[in-house]
């Protein structure tokens, strides 16, 4: 079975419904509609016990190939549990197999971004306030925080915040910082101080970009 490129979403590990559609074998709308009954039958209208649907499945969009804004469902471990109990034979064993291994290898891994969050806040702040301090974004008319995120996350990743994020399958509501690695968080901490630094020295995003490293990408 693929990966089902299990990610963070507001500090939870999740996996995009299009991926547990493709494992399970069942088209997309039809799992969608599953998951709506599941949602309904989660309330439990005149129920004794009665749960919130967001801690199994989290509505979301993504940008399909026309430009359309169209839904999903983030499913947490949770949700896939639900699933897994209404999908049987081979692929609903398989599918098992692979949420319950990644979903666990992806705690581990949100356990170490979270100790790279903390590293790295710090950091941030000193880099928006030089950012401020040096004038560059009036003279960038507003985009400079944009800009030198984007300059940070290619030369860490080869990609810009929103190219990662495509790249990474992720819906329209999401954040990039969700999408990078415990390891790319630690890169994208060093680069911001780095930059940080050389604003500090009076450095313009021109010559800043010239020194950082670039993440190249094989064809």
């Amino acid at each position: 079975m693929n990966d089902l490129e299990i990610f963070e979403f507001k500090k939870k590990a999740v996996v995009d419904s299009r991926r547990v559609a493709e494992a399970i074998g069942r088209p997309h709308k039809q799992l969608l509609r599953t998951i709506k009954t599941m949602e309904k039958h989660l309330k439990g209208a005149g129920a004794r016990h009665t749960f919130a649907p967001s801690n199994f499945f989290i509505p979301a969009t993504y940008i399909d190939d026309s430009g359309r804004s169209v839904p999903c469902y983030y499913l947490t471990k949770l949700g896939c549990d639900l699933v897994a109990n209404k999908t049987t034979g081979e692929k609903g064993t398989r599918f098992t197999a692979a949420y319950v291994t990644q979903f666990r290898e992806m705690e581990a891994e949100l356990a170490r971004r979270e100790v790279q969050r903390e590293i790295k806040a710090p950091v941030r702040r000193s880099l928006t306030d030089a950012i401020r301090d040096s004038g560059e974004n009036t003279r960038m008319m507003g985009f400079a925080y944009n800009t030198y995120t984007n300059l940070i996350y290619k030369s860490v990743t080869g990609y810009t915040a929103r190219q990662l994020m495509d790249k990474r399958g992720a819906a329209k509501n999401a954040h990039a910082v969700d999408f990078l690695t415990s390891g790319e968080l630690a890169e994208v901490t060093k680069r911001e101080a780095q930059v940080c630094a050389l604003l500090d020295l009076g450095m313009t995003y021109e010559q800043i970009r010239a020194l950082l490293p670039r993440k190249e990408h094989r064809q």
